[in-house]
């Protein structure tokens, strides 16, 4: 199927060949907790005909927090899509979380979008996650138009926000629109001619063309204002602001122009799919794999896949104005949903690597907690379940240990939500221990050991010899066979190092060992034998489990020649307080050991960089609103790991057998 490139950006054939649709648009919104963003997206589905009642947070009816969960506690947890009809444009939407601790999945669904609504309180200004997300677009690229929302509440004050947003975001806005009565029921919007004074200096000056006629005192007609508006939201070099309440309805009559006319689709792509996949759900029992296709189509039945394995689409939906739609084929620009390909994870790149723009960072989680079921009977309920959950959220880092299960989250809301989905959606309770910050364990020198068969005790029908070597600047685990590739079978390498991998899980302090080279140096094996005119015997032959069980406790001793030492995890963070605040600001970061590398600003405000121990990031946090007035905006994410202080046990109980106990480990792992 060809898409072609028309005047109407994006334009696509029906898949029934029917004609021309209406063009496509993925939009997202986005938003500090509480400023209204899930209150927005009901309006703009009540307000074009796509729901026959508007959905209120505080009542439970939004279409989009569809878990009960959400709409008990009246936040979103996971990004859903819905979608709208917005004049000549199809726009599905993206509804994201608002809660930091969610702020991976905000990411992964800005990857995919084309545009943001950013929303904000037009009582409470800017806010911390306001200037997260703010820094995430701005990052990768996305057009972006500002929502100043709830207009109509005491204390609504735009101005003041449209100020905040200067100081604080930055300087390249265009009120579209004005706002008479704010803070009241009965507060009114209006547009802004485009020849006022706000509207056309920023603008034409992006455009020198127009620049230079203005200059020159000759007529510049609204047209062509409005072609130059377009563009310069689609370069990212003007953000239109519109204002309005997403209850009373005001003001959105301009946003959905301002969504119709000033943000660009991206033109149809003709040639084999390419596809990101940004989301995993479950139906029932089935798998649900969401795609955005960059390029090309995909049809029920395809094969798809990444590496060497593919899998066969099964079915294939679209959110669409009309509803869901089952469909035989979804094309370039849409967002599908796929069942059949149950290889595919989050974060997974299909053909062609997506267009050109800052990526996305999936930070992963910095704090760990145990989990226990609280019937010891259901363990094994508990594990699948989180296995589940794992898969939806590969963040969510889950590791299991002998009889210990962890899994690392972004704080304590999300550790909450994980136990309500456990209950709520697989009926098992489970109790979390209180999160630790998650460190890791670093060579100090390098190691060799070698494991000989039938010497020194050695239970297992194998030989193993391995050496560690360090990866200063890594953290990854690189496993070689050296020389003993070809000179022993692919499936005994393959548990050597199955076996080693699994081993370093758990360092001579209890973290997971990285940036360690790992080599094989020596491996001997019994080849397939039996006795005479019978079967295989197990007892004269080598089995892949010899090798998977001795490589820890030849690893074992390779850490113990190397030494280990634990590393905590920085945060790199950036910091917005009042001028007036900076020196009480600079003297908490100093006594919960940050390091400021960073400062600039003008005005109200000044700006901190640094770096910051993740576990005094919880303090900080606390710290930093009665210490700002409540205007400190702190942003943070992983940046490194660095040596602990030895003035502080930082050691985690092992579970599980000990391979560096080998006595033990033979016993608990026989042959």
């Amino acid at each position: 199927m060809l898409h072609q490139h028309t005047r109407r950006l994006g334009a696509r054939r029906r898949p029934d060949g029917a004609g021309a649709a209406p063009r496509l648009l993925n939009l997202g919104v986005v938003a500090h907790i509480d400023a209204g963003k899930t209150s927005l997206t009901e309006r703009l589905l009540f307000d074009t005909g796509a729901t026959a009642s508007l959905g209120r947070v505080d009542a439970g009816t939004t279409r989009t927090d569809s878990m009960s969960i959400e709409r008990r506690r009246g936040i979103t947890i996971r990004a859903a899509v819905t979608a709208v009809r917005i004049g000549e444009v199809d726009v599905s939407v993206i509804d994201t979380p608002g809660h930091s601790d969610f702020v991976a999945e905000v990411e992964r669904s800005l990857g995919v979008l084309d545009a943001v609504i950013l929303v904000l309180s037009a009582v409470e200004g800017v806010q911390p996650q306001t200037v997260t997300l703010w820094r995430s677009l701005r990052r990768i690229g996305i057009p972006t138009l500002l929502f100043l929302n709830k207009i109509d509440r005491g204390s609504a004050d735009p101005e003041r926000v449209l100020t905040d947003v200067r100081q604080r975001l930055t300087q390249d806005v265009v009120p579209l629109t004005g706002v008479r009565l704010p803070g009241c029921a009965a507060a009114e919007i209006g547009r802004r001619a485009w020849h006022d004074p706000r509207v056309l200096e920023p603008v034409v000056g992006t455009d020198d063309r127009l620049l230079q006629r203005w200059v020159d005192g000759r007529p510049v007609e609204d047209l062509e204002l409005e072609d130059a508006l377009r563009r310069a939201t689609d370069r990212g070099r003007l953000f239109p602001v519109l204002s309005g309440s997403a209850v009373t309805g005001a003001g959105i009559d301009h946003l959905r122009w301002a969504v119709e006319h000033l943000l660009a689709s991206p033109p149809g792509v003709a040639g084999a799919p390419a596809a990101t996949v940004f989301a995993v759900d479950r139906t029932a029992a089935t798998r649900r794999t969401w795609l955005r296709l960059w390029a090309g189509e995909i049809t029920v039945r395809d094969r798809l896949g990444t590496g060497e394995r593919t899998d066969r689409i099964t079915s294939i939906t679209v959110e669409t104005p009309g509803g869901t739609e089952h469909r035989e084929a979804a094309c370039s620009g849409e967002l599908a949903a796929v069942t059949g390909l149950t290889g595919l994870r989050i974060g997974d790149v299909l053909g062609a690597p997506p267009p050109a723009r800052g990526a996305a960072r999936l930070t992963g989680a910095t704090f760990e907690a145990d989990v226990q079921p609280v019937d010891p009977g259901d363990r094994i309920r508990v594990m699948q379940a989180l296995r589940v959950l794992a898969d939806e959220d590969p963040l969510l880092d889950l590791h299991v240990d002998g009889e210990s299960v962890r899994v690392r989250t972004h704080g304590e809301v999300q550790r909450e939500v994980i136990a309500a989905l456990l209950e709520e959606r697989f009926g098992v309770a489970a109790r979390f221990s209180h999160s630790t910050v998650a460190c890791i364990e670093r060579l100090s020198g390098d190691g060799h050991a070698v494991e000989t068969l039938g010497v020194n005790g050695n239970p297992y029908l194998a030989t193993v010899g391995l050496t560690l070597t360090r990866l200063p600047d890594s953290g990854d685990v690189v496993f070689s066979p050296g020389v003993q590739r070809g000179l022993l079978p692919q499936s005994f390498v393959a548990a050597t190092e199955e076996g080693v991998r699994d081993a370093l899980r758990q360092g001579p302090h209890g973290w997971p060992v990285l940036g360690v080279a790992v080599t094989m140096t020596a491996s001997r094996y019994f080849p397939r034998q039996s006795h005479a005119h019978q079967r295989f015997d197990k007892a004269m032959s080598s089995v892949t489990a010899d090798f998977r069980h001795l490589a820890p406790v030849v690893l074992a001793e390779c850490l113990r020649q190397a030494g280990t030492h634990v590393c905590e995890p920085l945060e790199r963070f950036d910091l917005d307080v009042p001028a007036v605040h900076l020196g009480a600001a600079l003297q908490l970061l100093t006594r919960c050991d940050g390091v400021v590398d960073l400062t600039d600003g003008t005005g109200r405000y000044r700006h901190l960089g640094g770096t910051l121990p993740t576990a005094r990031l919880g303090t900080v946090l606390q710290a930093l609103p009665d210490l700002t007035g409540g205007e400190g905006a702190l942003t943070s994410r992983f940046d490194s790991h660095r040596a602990v202080r030895v003035d502080r046990d930082w050691a985690r109980t092992r579970t599980g057998p000990d391979p560096s106990d080998r006595e033990g480990w033979f016993r608990a792992r026989p042959r």
